[in-house]
């Protein structure tokens, strides 16, 4: 039986993990069967592209799980503003320099037909000292201030997924930005320049260049072979919205290309199946799948992962939100998960960690 919105968001209210563990998976099993009526394969076509390939830059969003709950705890629960949090910025023994937080960024190089590249910044982390470092290792700071990388694609306003913004609007506050549709006033404020204190996050670079609002509930396609989705998902500390990607790599099929996917990957997934042309072939996965963030684990995941292999996925790149327990049993399960090498502060080598990379094509 699923989780209803009222035990969901009671749960979240008391400060508890079980209500946004609970969600994580009931928006992802195949019990979707019982709520979402038969769709058609989609027909929107998208294009195609040669390749695509994904760097991981950071997919430490924090250094320590119990540490960040508690900080949302201690602020009232987790449907806090994340703004008014005093997050653990000092102490932490295993964290970047004692902070805790760390943040999720990925760069996407793809291939199109006629030989020439796109570049894509998924995400832009939050420490901005650990962000610099990371973009620095990847050479992405280079990037941006040669103008190399197209767009800054936020998933979701998630404080680490967005708060970083300062590491990368340094190098190239004129970068074309797009976001979800559900942003705060908080959040367009950072892109000006705003200082939050108590959380502990500024942007002393305010983006001078385009900025994108995507509306949710369609395709938006990005250049050939390339598209976004965005999802109206009620996500703790406050967040609304997110949106993940999607490309065409010609003679292999379609990969999608996530933050956290808190609207569940199989919700994602069939999404992508009813909306786009060629939609009955997911080749490939990578990036966040929000199944047990936190190492937990409700027994109605393993009906997630029993339903993922249906989607005739050949290779898939989980990090960061995915959990360590998770990428376990998908191994076990026999699922062409891609492994990592455990480097520059990722824990295991059982997913895509910082710094690894991922080719589709």
């Amino acid at each position: 039986m699923g989780v209803s919105r009222r035990d969901f968001l009671k749960g979240l209210a008391i400060g508890g993990t079980t209500g946004y563990l609970a969600m994580a998976g009931a928006s992802s099993t195949v019990l979707k069967d019982v709520f979402v009526p038969p769709r058609p394969i989609g027909d929107f076509d998208i294009g195609e592209c040669k390749s695509v390939k994904c760097t991981v830059v950071s997919e430490t969003s924090w250094f320590n799980n119990a540490r960040v709950v508690q900080d949302m705890k201690d602020a009232g629960g987790l449907l806090v503003n994340q703004y008014i949090i005093p997050w653990t910025h000092e102490g932490v023994k295993e964290g970047y320099n004692g902070d805790n937080s760390g943040g999720f960024c990925t760069l996407i190089d793809v291939e199109l037909m006629d030989g020439s590249k796109k570049k894509i910044l998924l995400d832009c982390g939050w420490n901005t000292a650990w962000m610099d470092e990371c973009l620095k290792r990847e050479g992405v700071d280079k990037m941006l201030e040669n103008h190399e990388i197209d767009m800054l694609f936020v998933t979701h306003e998630h404080f680490d997924h967005y708060w970083g913004v300062e590491s990368v609007l340094k190098h190239c506050p004129d970068i074309p930005i797009i976001v979800p549709k559900g942003f705060y006033k908080e959040g367009f404020d950072l892109l000006k320049g705003a200082n939050f204190p108590i959380a502990k996050v500024k942007n002393d670079y305010p983006h001078t260049g385009p900025l994108e609002v995507r509306e949710s509930g369609k395709v938006h396609p990005l250049f050939p072979g390339a598209a976004s989705i965005t999802f109206d998902s009620a996500i703790i500390t406050r967040v609304t919205g997110e949106q993940g990607l999607v490309f065409n790599v010609a003679g292999k099929g379609l990969v999608a290309v996530t933050g956290c996917c808190h609207m569940g990957i199989i919700s994602f997934l069939e999404e992508i199946k009813h909306s786009i042309k060629g939609g009955d072939k997911i080749y490939g996965i990578q990036g966040g799948l929000h199944i047990s963030p936190f190492e937990d684990w409700d027994p109605q995941y393993d009906d997630l992962i029993k339903a993922l292999p249906g989607y005739g996925i050949e290779i898939l790149g989980c990090n960061h939100c995915t959990g360590y327990l998770t990428a376990e049993k998908m191994v076990l399960a026999g699922m062409p998960v891609v492994q990592g090498t455990a480097r520059f502060k990722s824990k295991k080598k059982l997913y895509l960690g910082n710094g690894d990379q991922i080719m589709f094509g």
